[in-house]
């Protein structure tokens, strides 16, 4: 049976501007995190390779989004990971965590700088203190694309990501990404967990910002 409205085009009216007021679950996310004992597994040519690192993230929430009556509320994000080794890059994100009201639908766009990106889609309903959402090779509609390369050397054939609200400012993932190692027969895991603490508030969306400041410059 088909869940969509036959009207595709009419978006809807009376929205509310304030994202942080709608994000539902997504809402303990909003705000600037940091960690310094990340674990990260990845796979190596001699055998796998366990390495600590630091880890911060930035949830800014965005002004309501419209697919026609579709309604999403979210947030775009960046991490940005280092090791206490090595001072350059060791793993850079971005992307949008996206919230549907009507339907549950918990959206995670991922897009990293080594051609691969992906999207994730799981359901929660606002108060769950855990959100679980997951991507698979091939799908159309939340699946993993990837440069050639990567497909050859390094095929994603699933990813998962569970993250744990522990507290207001506190929160922890534990991501499992599944991959075909090329000369390899058996799928390796690569696997990364961490607990993050928060480190700065959240902010407004740029349109609700823009109508606390008019109507903080209006007459009494």
């Amino acid at each position: 049976m088909n869940p969509f409205p036959h009207d595709i085009f009419t978006e809807p009216s009376d929205v509310d501007p304030d994202t942080l007021a709608n994000l539902g679950p997504l809402a303990r996310l909003a705000g600037r995190w940091e960690a310094h004992k990340g674990v990260d597994i990845n796979p190596k040519a001699d055998a796998p390779e366990r390495r600590t690192f630091i880890e911060r993230i930035s949830f800014d929430p965005i002004d309501p989004q419209a697919n026609g009556p579709q309604l999403f509320y979210g947030m775009r994000y960046h991490i940005h990971i280092t090791t206490a080794e090595e001072d350059i890059t060791f793993h850079e994100q971005v992307g949008y965590w996206l919230w549907e009201p009507a339907t549950g639908l918990i959206l995670q766009t991922l897009a990293i700088p080594r051609g691969q990106v992906a999207l994730a889609s799981g359901q929660a309903k606002p108060g769950d203190d855990m959100l679980t959402l997951t991507a698979t090779r091939g799908e159309t509609q939340y699946g993993i694309c990837s440069t050639a390369f990567l497909e050859y050397g390094f095929r994603t054939d699933a990813y998962r990501i569970d993250v744990t609200f522990h507290d207001a400012d506190s929160w922890s993932y534990d991501i499992r990404t599944m991959l075909l190692v090329h000369g390899r027969p058996d799928p390796f895991e690569h696997h990364d967990q961490n607990r993050l603490r928060r480190v700065g508030p959240a902010r407004p969306n740029p349109l609700k910002a823009i109508l606390d400041k008019r109507a903080a410059a209006a007459p009494a």
